[in-house]
């Protein structure tokens, strides 16, 4: 016989499970059952996800121009993406940059991304082409897109030097399709430009690319190539800010081209007057400075929250915003993006306090 010891504790046990058994049976007959969804927190805003962050392979290196490495960086699952899109890049140093694919869209094992060696930048690229080698493990967040092919009648294309990139899965997919579209490609020279031969491939079948050559033929012709724009075509550009102005400028008033800016415009975080923000999930409140960013101020208390560019053009630090008037300096949001978030590197607020969801 067991000791009374052991039958005390085999008798605790058992009254333990026929409890639990009991709760269960009254649980699953009460009207209450199954629980109701929680409301969505914060006065119904509902959180924006994460954006994925996976670790991918330097599994190839190529040298696609004078000064342009193209990297493909393997992994498994990884999600589909459409023409436009781009990938952050998390470097060894912690930078944080974002580089356009020019890859296969269906391809579920590896991101193609290509970037220019800018011997004045902020640095990004030339970690990219001094420290990611084959057998590199690098972290990567996306992809997103802000920069996508919509449906349209035709297409017209500008794109300058390492702009093709976000550019040419859009050109191969108007190609694949047979849909109507014209480029216009412009370099420094030939060799600098990347790509060159796929894409005069692709037009092959027609007149449907001019490449323009600088040390050859001066800039390209902008207002040229988009005289007599159809209503029902969309023009896309991509490259240095002075070929976005042309092209905005070449479009008749109230056309306004699709632009996938690599540098940023001019934008000024500073403003004249201090304001508060309150951060509600944190219950903390920063005082941002008449001379300081949100983002400046915000990190003093968050130091986690990302960041990238720091010029309100790659989209990193947008944050939903509660309550509060935006004062936006960004031209990368859509305008319903803006009626409650804003890029906090840049845009600032018209009143005294901003709500933030941090």
């Amino acid at each position: 016989m067991a000791p009374p010891r052991l039958r005390h504790l085999a008798v605790v046990v058992g009254a333990a499970l026929l409890a639990r058994r009991a709760l269960r049976r009254r649980i699953a007959r009460s009207p209450l059952w199954p629980l109701p969804a929680l409301p969505e927190p914060i006065s119904g805003h509902s959180r924006r996800r994460p954006t994925a962050v996976r670790r991918l392979l330097v599994t190839e290196r190529v040298t696609v121009a004078e000064g342009v490495v193209q990297l493909r960086l393997e992994g498994k699952g990884l999600p589909r993406w459409r023409p436009g899109a781009h990938l952050d890049l998390v470097l060894p140093s912690g930078l944080v940059r974002q580089f356009s694919l020019c890859g296969d869209p269906d391809d579920p094992g590896s991101y193609t991304v290509a970037t220019r060696l800018v011997e004045d930048g902020r640095g990004g690229s030339r970690e990219v082409h001094e420290r990611l080698r084959v057998g590199t493990e690098i972290e990567v967040r996306g992809p997103r897109n802000r920069f996508p092919l919509v449906e349209a009648e035709a297409y017209v294309f500008v794109a300058g030097g390492i702009g093709i990139t976000p550019v040419l899965p859009m050109v191969r997919s108007l190609a694949a399709s047979g849909a109507g579209w014209r480029l216009l490609y412009g370099g420094r020279s030939r060799a600098s430009m990347p790509f060159l031969d796929e894409i005069e491939k692709l037009g092959a079948d027609g007149d449907r690319v001019t490449v323009v050559a600088q040390d050859e033929a001066g800039h390209p012709d902008t207002a040229a190539a988009l005289a007599g724009v159809a209503p029902g075509t969309a023009v896309y550009c991509c490259g240095p800010e002075p070929l976005m102005d042309a092209v905005t400028a070449a479009l008749p008033e109230g056309r306004t081209p699709h632009l996938e800016r690599f540098s940023a415009a001019t934008t000024d975080a500073a403003g004249s007057a201090a304001f508060e923000v309150e951060l509600h999930r944190s219950g903390r409140t920063v005082r941002v400075a008449a001379g300081q960013s949100v983002l400046a101020a915000v990190r003093e208390e968050l130091p986690h929250v990302a960041y990238s560019c720091e010029q309100g053009f790659c989209g990193t630090c947008q944050q939903r915003v509660l309550e509060g008037e935006i004062d936006h300096r960004d031209e990368l949001l859509t305008d319903d993006e803006r009626g409650d978030s804003m890029l906090i590197c840049v845009s600032r607020c018209r009143g005294g306090r901003l709500v933030l969801d941090l």
